[in-house]
């Protein structure tokens, strides 16, 4: 179960980011909004599979879900552009993700 929660708080941190990323100031109530509540489900989910999961591991299985979800977002918006390196570099991460994580048991 605290592996479901990781990675689910790991797509969250794509949410916070991307908020991050459209806040213009003080009245961006939705952005702002969205940035809030991404970031307790991103690291209230973080601290929660803590409490089971090996620290380094997790933090960097997280990190890893949260990069990938940013940039696979970024890309299918548009907002960044696909390219075949960045799309191989984002399978070899996930893979390494997974590795951790089966060494891990």
């Amino acid at each position: 179960m605290a592996w479901i929660v990781l990675v689910v708080s790991g797509m969250f941190e794509a949410v916070w980011v991307t908020a991050m990323s459209r806040i213009q100031g003080v009245h961006s109530y939705g952005a702002i909004s969205a940035y809030v509540l991404g970031s307790i489900v991103s690291l209230g989910g973080l601290w929660w599979a803590l409490r089971t999961l090996p620290t380094g591991t997790a933090y960097a299985v997280w990190v890893a879900i949260g990069a990938a979800t940013t940039v696979s977002y970024a890309v299918a918006t548009g907002e960044e552009p696909f390219s075949l390196a960045k799309a191989l570099l984002l399978v070899g991460l996930v893979g390494c993700v997974v590795g951790l994580k089966l060494v891990d048991g």
